[in-house]
């Protein structure tokens, strides 16, 4: 009967680390997500800035007589 009880013991040993791991997975996509929109927030204002700069110096040109 102990042997029952040791694989027992065992088998949620190993349900409750395989799920941690799950968890942890979960955390690090969500951690990578926010990264991603944080990035792309910063490109966007980046591109947006430069677009504005140079639509402005091309504004400036002169044209060649």
């Amino acid at each position: 009967m102990a042997h029952d009880h040791n694989t027992g013991l065992a088998a949620r040993l190993r349900r409750q680390e395989s799920a941690e791991g799950v968890i942890s997975t979960a955390i690090a996509v969500l951690i990578m997500a926010l990264i991603g929109a944080a990035m792309w927030a910063v490109f966007s204002g980046v591109f947006s800035d430069s677009a504005d700069l140079i639509e402005d110096q091309v504004g400036e040109l002169q044209p060649l007589d």
